[in-house]
């Protein structure tokens, strides 16, 4: 990254509440950078799907776990990190949400829904955690 514009660097407790804890973050985030409106809702929808899964599936609601939550951003690009303190998952097993047994499951479209709307995910995962690191392009996308 170049000149840093924004940083907040974060500790989540693993607990659904905390999820409410994202918006504001990325609220200045957008008023800081100018994003449109309907660019940074997509930016949103990702980062709080990434947050939910580390919260929910990764750390499993465990009281005693947290996540470590990254915003920062420089006159391009942002970048976002995710991490839990689960016991990990292998990527390459995410089922393909758009094969038609899949299509009627109640889960199982975090990964893909963050793939969709950023403009890079990277997913680093092991016995101690999983980290997503998400980037978007911003300045393709300011007002």
């Amino acid at each position: 990254m170049s000149k840093m514009i924004f940083k907040s660097e974060n500790i989540l407790k693993s607990e659904k509440k905390s999820i409410t804890l994202v918006e504001p973050i990325l609220e200045e985030l957008r008023r800081i950078l100018g994003i449109k409106d309907e660019n940074f809702y997509n930016v949103m929808i990702a980062v709080t799907e990434a947050v939910n899964n580390a919260i929910n599936h990764g750390n499993k609601l465990n009281p005693d776990k947290e996540v470590y939550f990254l915003v920062q951003a420089d006159e391009h690009e942002i970048h976002i990190q995710v991490q839990d303190q689960g016991d990990g998952f292998d990527p390459s097993t995410v089922a393909d949400c758009l094969e038609p047994e899949n299509l009627l499951k109640s889960s199982g479209r975090g990964v893909f829904i963050i793939k969709e709307l950023m403009d890079k995910l990277d997913i680093s995962s092991n016995k101690n955690g999983t980290t997503l690191n998400l980037y978007y392009n911003y300045g393709k996308h300011v007002k």
